[in-house]
């Protein structure tokens, strides 16, 4: 297409805006609508998976070792478990430390102990995959001096199973309410469109081409969602801003830390962008289709 065309192009879409202000009006706010709630709704699920995640991250396996191992035997049990495939992460905790943390919780209650020294050595383990956490319990445990393997057994494949749950029923609305704006989107376009199907009959009487009436009403479109996306991103960023402010630092150090506003605003603010081009495109194309058959 040559760059003359493709420049008479915009110029008819951008005329086309203003000549049809109020129908241009009507289909940006329902993009800015529909956008705003996808925009909110993806702040949330972005976030609970953020939850997820270092809830996931959290769960570790405690390898209790057993008392007759030597402490050459030890570090081999420690080398064996560190090369065991889908370990990420693995801590040696004497007995010393490990009473040193009980005594932290109970304070100088267990100070008699410190002479007698009735717990085992540790090692902690953090699988690379936290799902995996449970085979790879399964197989630690079939090594030498483990004296027991512990994991949670039962509560983490429940666990598990209620953050892949809420996973996909979080997905599944997104894309819900993403074909539900489309669809709403398309209709609103229509309607605009279908206000000036005698301008489209005109063009295909005198011979031009579907391409030639349809790039238009595509580049109106994509302007449609560039407008409808603008006042949502401003909203979002500004109230995911003051948001951020007022909570991250009440959870500090705690489980549940928002997602830092850089850089997951710019990334939410150009996939809202791209979504409302994608929109405004797909709207046009769909409405366009049926009014060029003269």
């Amino acid at each position: 297409m040559k760059f003359r065309t493709l420049r008479r192009h915009f110029s008819s879409s951008f005329k086309s805006l203003g000549r049809n202000a109020w129908m241009t009006f009507a289909s940006v706010s329902a993009v800015t609508v529909t956008l705003l709630l996808v925009g909110v709704f993806i702040v949330i699920m972005m976030n609970l998976n953020q939850l997820a995640d270092n809830i996931e991250n959290d769960v570790e396996i405690k390898v209790i070792v057993d008392l007759a191992a030597s402490e050459k035997e030890v570090a081999e049990l420690e080398k064996k478990i560190s090369e065991t495939p889908g370990v990420l992460e693995v801590e040696y905790s004497s007995n010393t430390q490990e009473l040193d943390k009980m005594m932290k919780g109970f304070g100088d209650e267990l100070d008699l102990y410190k002479q007698d020294n009735p717990l085992r050595h540790a090692i902690f383990v953090k699988a690379e995959d936290p799902q995996q956490t449970a085979p790879i319990s399964k197989e630690i445990d079939s090594f030498d001096y483990t004296y027991e393997v512990i994991y949670g057994e039962g509560k983490v494949e429940k666990l598990f199973n209620v953050l892949n749950t809420g996973r996909n029923i979080g997905i599944i609305l997104i894309v819900g309410l993403l074909l539900t704006a489309m669809f709403l989107i398309s209709n609103t376009i229509r309607i605009t469109i279908a206000a000036r199907q005698t301008e489209i009959g005109i063009m295909k009487l005198v011979g031009a081409t579907n391409n030639f009436v349809r790039i238009p009403f595509l580049i109106e479109g994509a302007w449609l969602g560039v407008l409808g996306a603008i006042t949502p991103m401003v909203i979002i960023t500004l109230a995911y801003y003051n948001l951020y402010e007022l909570v991250a630092p009440k959870f500090a150090g705690e489980l549940f830390q928002p997602l830092e506003m850089t850089p997951f605003l710019y990334q939410l603010n150009g996939l809202i962008l791209g979504l409302g081009v994608l929109i405004g495109i797909w709207g046009s194309f769909i409405a366009v289709r049926r009014f060029l058959k003269v």
